[in-house]
């Protein structure tokens, strides 16, 4: 064989000596290379710069939003006074001022009209939609809402004659606040259709003015907080033609505007100017709802027409004119922002130095301190100048006590159920009855917290009970709550003994509570001291069945021992439970999932059940399997499946609730049984236990109650506060299993659940014919506890 050359060999011994070391300089230089060529061809304009997440808001709905706007190009963004001052100066042409930049990450640039797009030149205004949106308690500003409708609708339809369809005034939409998602209309503006891109929007906002927490605060903060995202540019809203907002006040309360005279439409009108970049388009109307009130709000709505004609004419609100955003203007306003955040209405400053802040936690400003609903503990005073959530003078309790609520103290209330009216003559209980043993007559239905956190589609108090997401109002002790509640059940109890077929001796029992529902409206555990108001009900033996929306885990989590603890379980995924619950917290999922954790840790200490409302055409269709999710992931002792109540209210119609989403008991039985099936699937041991058809109601329960083949879903009531008593007394605890009875065999599943003692009544002019068989029984699968 020949050997290699000399000089091959050398090269051979110097590549593989320094084979490592070129291959990474030559690397380095390919990548070098590519680099400087990539970056060099791309636009100066562009940048890399990411959108932060916000700890203020954590709104899939909102973020969804962010991400799409974000997907934009990042461009400049010139401050809209600037922008103005250029345009007057450099005749038309914007130029960047010398200076730092505010470069805005993925964001569309804003141009000199104020409205936030691409670059390209903005459509020309050729037509205008108004908006009108508004919020009525008593329905008084919704009659006036619908009269502006017709007005304006009367208008366009006029000009459209007159004008065509090429140019003109649309016919006015409305909307009430209470039933919208605000995040569509007032994190960003409405687009215009594809048909007609020149069209713009104007909001009309008509808002009363209440002493009470309304829909009217959730939308105050629901602005503030857009205007304080700072994911969000400051004036979300500027691609809207303009805005004018109408109050509605009471002079007979409030005499004079420092007084409170029309307050929310004044910051209503503050926050709208901020997001729209002071668009305002005609000024602030305000109204006496005691006198004069249709002719203000008709003058103030021929003035804000005639403008909007303008707006056609002139193709904007105009440079100059009151609402454009002109310098001075904005230099006024923005002094009277800051005047109104550090002054309240009495004229007394709000902001308070640090050192006057006193060791004691207390300081010299009247402004009440703001309660933690997650604390637990004794019941402090509260501050005497700390508003109710209901007064006596509010359209909130006249709306109640007509409704038949007792009101007691300033945040209470007790009223007597029909189920109970129904018991006094004979005629059955309710499910609760069939289920668990409690004879409705011997029942109260009471709430220590008449304000929620969710507004339900299906709840019967649309605008009725305040919503809130924290305590802020005046605390009541929970020994005035349960002498009030226990005073109002007995005053409506003794109403109905000269009520035509009430038995004599079931009025007697019903001088007794044996039983208390905390689950009239509101939310119970709201209330700051529960545990102490539950520790009243236990001491004069009365059951105790509390049922929480699962939106406040602190405080479940420190809930004491209930009878039976319910968690509204209302949809299966957090797309449905917005639409559904419709939730005042931004993170409600998250809040929802943490509850459902700590039921699962409670299962073994108390009774824990999952109430589902089905509401047809919202959660019923495909979503057994996110259901049997939730089930999987809480393991509750039993589950509770009831179609929805249809209250008939105008209000239930806005939110979209009709007869139509009723779900008939068929519909209820094949939802139950397709549930059971998936749980057995999964190797849960769950089974269909009892019903009670009248009420469209089925029960499943864990096979933790399911003893020798029979099920054991009833309470044994006299045996729980026994346990109890020795639990407070040496802490022996106690489980579920050991409070339980066997159940009727005529409330067991197939067997219908009526009460073969009472007396099953049909109403005249309704179908007299015998109902619908229940379903055959099923054979229960032999189980062990």
């Amino acid at each position: 064989m020949a050997e290699s050359p000399p000089v091959a060999t050398g090269l051979v011994a110097v590549w593989h000596a320094y084979r490592l070391p070129l291959l990474i300089v030559l690397s380095a230089l390919y990548f070098t290379i590519w680099a400087y060529r990539t970056f060099s061809s791309r636009p100066k304009t562009q940048a890399s710069a990411s959108v932060p997440s916000s700890p203020r808001s954590h709104s899939p709905e909102k973020q969804d939003k962010l991400e799409a706007t974000s997907e934009k190009q990042p461009t400049i963004a010139i401050p809209a006074k600037q922008n103005a001052n250029l345009t007057r100066t450099t005749g038309g042409t914007t130029k960047l001022p010398a200076g730092p930049k505010r470069v805005q990450g993925k964001k569309p640039v804003k141009t000199i009209d104020g409205r936030r797009g691409s670059s390209e030149e903005p459509q020309p205004i050729t037509h205008i939609q108004p908006i009108i949106f508004f919020a009525s308690v008593t329905t008084t500003t919704e009659h006036y809402a619908n009269i502006l409708l017709e007005d304006m609708r009367a208008v366009a339809q006029e000009k459209a004659k007159s004008e065509g369809r090429d140019q003109g005034l649309l016919p006015p939409q409305i909307h009430d606040i209470s039933y919208i998602d605000l995040d569509e209309y007032f994190l960003s503006a409405p687009k215009p259709p594809p048909t007609s891109p020149g069209t713009r929007y104007v909001y009309c906002i008509l808002a009363p003015t209440y002493n009470i927490d309304t829909v009217i605060n959730t939308f105050l903060a629901h602005l503030d907080e857009t205007h304080n995202d700072f994911r969000i540019d400051t004036a979300p809203l500027s691609q809207l033609a303009g805005y004018s907002v109408f109050g509605f006040g009471d002079k007979s309360e409030w005499p004079t505007e420092e007084e409170g005279f029309c307050t929310q439409a004044k910051e209503i009108d503050r926050w709208m100017s901020k997001l729209t970049g002071r668009k305002r388009a005609f000024p602030l109307g305000m109204a006496d709802v005691q006198s004069g009130t249709e002719e203000a709000l008709k003058e103030w709505s021929t003035g804000l027409v005639e403008t909007l004609s303008e707006i056609l004419e002139a193709g904007g609100l105009g440079e100059g004119v009151q609402g454009s955003g002109d310098a001075a203007e904005s230099d006024e306003e923005d002094a009277d922002d800051e005047d109104a955040s550090n002054k309240r209405k009495d004229g007394s400053q709000t902001m308070v130095d640090l050192e006057d802040i006193k060791m004691n936690g207390n300081s010299d400003s009247s402004a009440p301190l703001p309660i933690d609903f997650t604390t637990v503990g004794k019941a402090g005073s509260s501050e005497d100048n700390a508003k109710e959530m209901v007064p006596k003078t509010s359209p909130t309790y006249k709306s109640l006590t007509k409704q038949g609520y007792t009101i007691v103290g300033s945040h209470s209330g007790v009223k007597i159920c029909r189920w109970t009216k129904s018991a006094l003559r004979g005629r059955g209980s309710c499910y609760k009855y069939s289920f668990y043993g409690i004879r409705s007559h011997l029942c109260m239905e009471a709430t220590p917290s008449l304000s929620c956190s969710n507004k339900c589609i299906f709840c019967w108090r649309h605008g009725t009970n305040p919503v809130g997401t924290t305590w802020r109002w005046k605390v009541d002790s929970p020994e005035l709550i349960f002498q009030g509640v226990k005073e109002g059940h007995y005053k409506k109890i003794k109403l109905l003994k000269a009520v035509p077929g009430v038995r004599a001796e079931r009025y007697a029992e019903a001088m007794r509570i044996r039983h208390c529902a905390l689950s009239l409206v509101g939310e119970p555990i709201f209330y700051p001291h529960i545990n102490r108001f539950l520790d009243m009900l236990h001491a004069e033996r009365m059951s105790s069945f509390l049922v929480c929306n699962a939106q406040h885990p602190d405080q479940l989590e420190a809930l004491k021992r209930v009878t039976q603890l319910y968690v509204s379980i209302d949809a299966s995924n957090r797309e449905s439970l917005r639409k559904i619950d419709r939730p005042l917290h931004r993170d409600f999922w998250e809040r929802f999932q943490r509850c459902l954790d700590i039921l699962r840790e409670k299962r073994h200490v108390q009774r824990t059940v999952f109430r589902l409302t089905l509401v047809k055409g919202f959660n019923v269709d495909d979503e057994v399997i996110g259901y049997a999710n939730l089930v999987e992931k809480a393991l509750p002792c039993l589950i509770e499946i009831k179609g929805v109540t249809y209250c008939g209210t105008t209000t239930s119609a806005g939110a979209g609730l009709t007869m139509q989403n009723v779900p008939f008991y068929e519909e209820i039985v094949t939802f139950v049984k397709a549930l059971d099936k998936e749980l057995q699937s999964r190797g849960l041991d769950y089974g269909i236990a009892a019903e009670h058809a009248h009420s469209c109601c089925v029960l499943l329960a864990s096979s933790r109650f399911n003893v020798n083949g029979k099920w054991h879903t009833r309470i044994n009531y006299e045996r729980f506060f026994e346990l109890l008593e020795r639990e407070n007394a040496d802490g022996t605890t106690f489980t579920p299993e050991d409070y339980m009875l066997e159940t009727e065999e005529w409330a067991l599943w197939g067997n219908g659940g009526f009460n073969p003692e009472d007396e099953r009544v049909y109403r005249r002019r309704k179908n007299k014919n015998p109902p619908i068989e229940a379903p055959p029984a099923e054979t229960p699968q032999e189980v062990t506890s």
